[in-house]
């Protein structure tokens, strides 16, 4: 039985070592609506719980409705000193072009979950 148990517990600890390696960082921004078109579902309405992907995750539209957990890590400015506020799941549903300010641009309503709007702009870790 306890070698069971041992076994149980290294095979948390490789699961956990595996999903905090595929977590990547970046920073995040935010669009106001409309939010259609999109470029990955044209005038469909996706609900608001989205995110345009730049050109880190667009990948040739191969980001189209993926999710992304996205957790704010903190300020990239001197702005908003505590902007975060936590995380949230997003679907990708638009590009967000080449000068595009953050890694994921969240609609207005997926920022203000993780953070203060007032920010503008947030340190984030995310993973699909």
């Amino acid at each position: 039985m306890e070698a069971i148990m041992r076994v149980l517990i290294m095979i948390c600890m490789v699961a956990t070592l595996v999903s905090v390696a595929l977590a990547a960082t970046g920073t995040a921004t935010f669009y106001t609506p409309p939010y259609v078109p999109s470029s990955c579902y044209g005038f469909q309405d996706n609900g608001v719980m989205i995110a345009a992907a730049s050109d880190a995750i667009w990948n040739n539209r191969a980001a189209c409705g993926r999710n992304y957990r996205v957790t704010c890590t903190g300020p990239t400015n001197q702005g908003v000193q505590r902007p975060c506020r936590g995380s949230v799941v997003v679907k990708i549903v638009d590009y967000c072009p080449p000068g595009c300010a953050g890694t994921i641009d969240l609609s207005q309503q997926a920022f203000a979950i993780i953070a203060d709007p007032n920010a503008g702009k947030v340190n984030i870790e995310y993973h699909q």
